[in-house]
């Protein structure tokens, strides 16, 4: 898929704030290298449930490559280690809105996804998906994320 020089630097910039962000827990940064220039970033994001305080969730986003090193596993290799490190850091819940058959090679599923609400409507319902690491007791669903500001804007999702 061809991304276009606007949608770059809208992903650039999300990916701007989301490290200029003090959060806490923090947002994750994966950096791929090549030759000393960035060829690759991905973030994850913490996100909560109110009246959850002890939930532990993250959300992938953005994602990025550069067009001449995709296919590459550039980003498959930044989503595997990221899971890993998301789930030995205690994490419940990881979550991400994007294509179903790239994501699903990770573990994501929308079935996982169901159970949470996101804080705006979706142009791609289908697109939400998760990943359980380690089982939350909750008494109700569906429950609401609530995101850092970067990810509170309507248009990304």
């Amino acid at each position: 898929m061809r991304v276009s020089g606007r949608r770059r630097r809208g992903v650039a910039r999300l990916a701007v704030d989301l490290l200029s962000e003090k959060t806490r827990p923090p947002t994750i940064s994966l950096v791929a290298e090549v030759e000393g220039v960035t060829e690759g970033q991905i973030a994850f994001s913490p996100v909560g449930i109110d009246g959850a305080e002890r939930f532990r969730g993250y959300i992938l986003a953005p994602l990025a490559v550069s067009p001449s090193y995709q296919g590459r596993g550039i980003g498959a290799k930044r989503i595997e280690y990221g899971v890993r490190k998301l789930s030995a850091m205690g994490v419940d819940v990881v979550f991400v809105y994007g294509d179903p058959r790239y994501y699903g090679r990770f573990g994501f599923s929308a079935d996982a996804g169901r159970e949470y609400r996101t804080p705006y409507r979706l142009r791609y319902p289908s697109g939400w998906q998760a990943i359980v690491l380690n089982e939350y007791p909750f008494k109700e669903a569906p429950r609401t994320i609530t995101c850092v500001d970067p990810l509170n804007d309507p248009n990304l999702w």
